[in-house]
């Protein structure tokens, strides 16, 4: 009995020791894709114009800055600092869609192994760690920017039209929403947009999109939407999960190092 407890010690001592590794490993590395070509991208070359250190030290809220000011600014810093990939037409690896196991072995096992679509292809909730990668799709611009104005005091909740996603939050006591996927701030409140869909699409062509972004949201913005308060009710298992994920990738394997060193010392013992 005790060889077969010895054995078993040693193959948690074994795992826990490489999942370790492999964590200290992942400080070293960027979850950020380099090398992105213009057709990979859904707005050519001038899709991302800025690097993540660009990004991060711009995020923060500038002093004086107003909450018009910084809502404007954040929109277009968002939508300039991801990369907006065709989401679905190439390998989940390529550009860090599928977690690498070096940033997070929990979460990159539930995209190998779980057969769930939004684990093999994930959207972080951190806003932090989505802006890092640099990669997202209107969902993803949305989640952050909903964040940073709700840490910087704009109380601010998510929009879903059919095949997008946009911001809305109370500007100077005028709701207003704010596309972060495309950079577009749109003055109109949710309820006041289906009477403006027009004026709201031709504010697209006005910042250099095409008639087709035109007539897709002409379509989009004449039909009925869903408020979501923020990430954690729009990806509430997911949005619960990460945070558990990355305090546990380092935990449970310091623990069964731990367990299994205690364990061999008591069987010594006996």
């Amino acid at each position: 009995m005790n060889k077969i407890v010895k054995t078993l010690l040693a193959g948690i001592f074994v795992c826990s020791t490489a999942l370790l590794l492999i964590n200290i490993y992942g400080l070293s590395q960027d979850i950020r894709p380099v090398g992105f070509t213009a057709e990979q991208l859904r707005f050519g070359a001038d899709d991302i114009t800025l690097t993540k250190e660009e990004v991060l030290s711009r995020v923060k809220r500038e002093p004086r800055e107003t909450d018009a000011q910084y809502s404007a600014r954040l929109t277009e810093l968002i939508a300039d600092g991801l990369a907006h990939i065709h989401w679905e037409r190439y390998e989940n690896t390529k550009f860090h869609q599928l977690v690498p196991i070096w940033d997070n072995w929990i979460i990159h096992f539930m995209g190998r192994f779980s057969g769930i679509p939004e684990y093999e292809r994930y959207h972080f909730s951190d806003p932090y760690r989505s802006l890092e990668r640099g990669i997202g799709i209107c969902g993803d611009a949305s989640m952050i920017m909903t964040q940073f104005l709700e840490k910087n005091g704009i109380e601010a909740s998510m929009l879903t039209f059919p095949g997008h996603v946009v911001v809305t939050a109370d500007i100077d006591g005028k709701a207003t929403i704010f596309d972060p996927d495309f950079g577009v701030v749109l003055p109109f409140s949710p309820s006041e947009l289906s009477a403006n869909v027009d004026a709201a699409a031709s504010l697209y062509v006005n910042a250099g999109y095409t008639e087709q972004d035109r007539s897709f949201f002409l379509n989009s913005y004449s039909q009925s939407y869903r408020v979501w308060t923020g990430p954690e009710e729009f990806i509430t298992k997911k949005f619960y999960f990460e945070k558990f994920a990355y305090v546990f990738k380092w935990l449970l394997p310091l623990v069964g190092v731990v367990m299994s060193v205690f364990g061999v010392k008591i069987l010594a013992k006996n």
